[in-house]
């Protein structure tokens, strides 16, 4: 005989197998509506795409994506690979103060035009394709993070900007993530001159002691796995003193994290 639980719980699995199906078709009407409303557009080129937030394949095509063989610690891409680890000549001849970099492309062609409209125009809707190649890119980085920190600004240069680049790409890493982002870790304690055409050692000098960790937030970084937030690793000297900074204050390991890399240090024209 048919127990009366069973018939109750086949009609409730009916019900909502029902709701499912509405769902999904006023999903798909809304989504209708707001691309007719407000179509996705390429993010570079501004031709129609399939989806929001994304590139169109012409301009996905140009954005050279770094993937392995890649240096360990430095992320730049190698022109052959080996088994295990693999250290390019630069990261012996000169050890970054922080364990691992990563970046999703070479900072060039699309990828360069992207980020210079986030940073100067306000083109704050590139920051969620953005921090998807920067997940997907960091990966292993993130696997045991404990914490998420942007290279901070200092209280002036925000309050002209409004907004810190790397602090917004860092929430967005966050939610994708689940990894805590924590936008006070870092301090900028002085102002630098703009890095724009520096050289490296030039940019080395002018971040040299710019960034600390504040003291409310030694016990959040102590002991943890840090990474450490930018847009762009030219040379790696700002990156180089934030890590500095969270070495002093005890971090366990400082890894960094960006969308784009210079694939070349001595070009530093960003």
């Amino acid at each position: 005989m048919t127990d009366v639980n069973d018939i109750g719980s086949a009609d409730a699995d009916r019900r909502e197998g029902a709701l499912d199906a509405i769902r999904r078709r006023l999903g798909a009407a809304f989504g209708a509506v707001g691309n007719t409303l407000a179509p996705s557009l390429c993010l570079a080129c501004h031709n129609r795409t399939a989806a929001h937030d994304a590139l169109c394949s012409g301009c996905w095509q140009q954005v050279t994506f770094i993937t392995p063989p890649l240096c360990h610690r430095l992320g730049l891409p190698l022109s052959f690979g080996g088994d295990g680890p693999q250290i390019s000549a630069a990261a012996a001849a000169d050890p970054p103060p922080y364990d691992r970099a990563r970046a999703a492309a070479v900072f060039d062609g699309v990828i360069r035009e992207l980020i210079h409209g986030f940073k100067y125009a306000d083109r704050h809707e590139v920051r969620r394709l953005l921090a998807r190649w920067m997940s997907g890119a960091g990966t292993e980085l993130l696997a045991d993070a404990h914490l998420i920190v942007p290279v901070p600004m200092t209280r002036w240069r925000l309050m002209r900007r409004q907004f810190n680049q790397a602090a917004l790409l860092a929430r967005e890493i966050s939610r994708l993530s689940g990894v805590p982002f924590d936008p006070f870790a870092l301090t900028k304690t002085k102002s630098t001159p703009t890095q724009v055409g520096s050289s490296a050692s030039q940019r080395a000098a002018n971040v040299a002691g710019a960034f600390a960790v504040s003291r409310a937030a030694r016990d959040r970084v102590a002991g943890r796995n840090v990474i450490v937030i930018d847009d762009v690793i030219t040379t790696g000297a700002t990156v180089g003193a934030c890590a500095r900074a969270l070495r002093a204050a005890g971090a366990a390991r400082i890894d960094v994290l960006a969308a784009a890399m210079v694939a070349d240090p001595r070009r530093v024209d960003l």
